[in-house]
């Protein structure tokens, strides 16, 4: 259920300015997005793991947190990224 090392490195290096750069709103960005995706899917099967769901709604507000703050210091940084994760505004 779990984003794989593999999966996380591959994230970093299209997203990060470097295969070290896991920092960057960008990876977190995207490294949360690929979670989202894995726990809806876990969530569509098992309708009533709340403890999972829960999970799931922290992780949406960290992100929109992060899609905030890239917004308000680089508006076409943030744009591109969002159309590049497909990820409503």
């Amino acid at each position: 259920m779990a984003v794989t090392k593999e999966r996380k490195a591959e994230l970093v290096k299209e997203y990060g300015k470097s295969e070290k750069d896991t920092g960057a709103t960008e990876v977190q960005i995207a490294i949360l997005t690929e979670e989202i995706r894995d726990l809806t899917e876990h969530l569509k099967v098992h309708i009533h793991d709340y403890h999972s769901k829960r999970g799931l709604m922290m992780k949406v507000g960290k992100r929109r947190s992060l899609l905030d703050y890239l917004k308000a210091n680089d508006v076409e940084a943030y744009r591109t990224l969002i159309e590049k994760l497909n990820i409503r505004k």
